[in-house]
């Protein structure tokens, strides 16, 4: 039983008519995919947290298992939200990633929830964005996705200003032919679509 719970795994034992007739350790797996999906958002620049309502024992077994250094373990949900508004506090932003409805207000509270599609209802209903499969890998394709959203939106924003900038002015004062303007506009719209489609590229 000391081995089992060194391992983090919870202790059961059985009784029969008042005497132990057995034990069994009960534990979570890790998924597969939790380790190599820890490295990538390692090599993304984040800082992943592993902030659970288990046993310290079983999330410092599973924390070292998939790579993760800070351990908050026996969170309560209020627990999990103040922890959460700590870190905004000291300026950094915040992604949530749960399943469970201990996890609904900190999801709520984060700069980003992020929900597992296989979790519970309220969890999903209180996260910004559901990872439809039940995987782990989709984790770090959706942070980098939402980058590349980001920084392809500000593109288009500086194209559409830059453009507008030049060419009313010009417009306003006579010097731009309006059939060469609207085919500048045709080519602005074309341009910033095309911006956009290479978004289909991430993986």
């Amino acid at each position: 039983m000391s081995a089992w719970a060194a391992t983090g795994a919870t202790i059961v034992v059985i009784g029969v008519d008042g005497t132990v007739a057995g034990a069994l350790a009960v534990a979570d797996t890790v998924r597969p995919s939790a380790a190599d999906t820890v490295a990538q958002l390692r090599a993304m620049g984040l800082t992943p947290v592993l902030l659970t309502g288990d046993a310290p024992a079983a999330a410092h077994h599973v924390a070292a298992a998939v790579g993760i250094d800070e351990v908050h373990a026996g969170a309560l949900p209020e627990q999990k939200v103040e922890l959460v508004r700590s870190l905004q506090a000291q300026g950094r932003t915040v992604a949530m990633v749960g399943d469970g409805i201990n996890d609904a207000a900190a999801l709520a509270t984060a700069d980003l929830g992020i929900a597992i599609g296989s979790g519970t209802d309220i969890a999903v209903e209180s996260a910004d964005l559901v990872l439809v499969r039940d995987d782990l890998t989709a984790l770090p394709a959706a942070v980098r996705l939402a980058g590349a959203t980001i920084r392809t939106i500000r593109g288009n924003l500086a194209w559409a200003f830059g453009y507008n900038v030049a060419a009313v002015p010009l417009a306003m004062a006579g010097l731009l032919n309006p059939l060469l303007a609207g085919a500048a506009m045709a080519c602005s719209s074309l341009l910033v679509v095309t911006h956009s489609l290479r978004l289909r590229r991430i993986d």
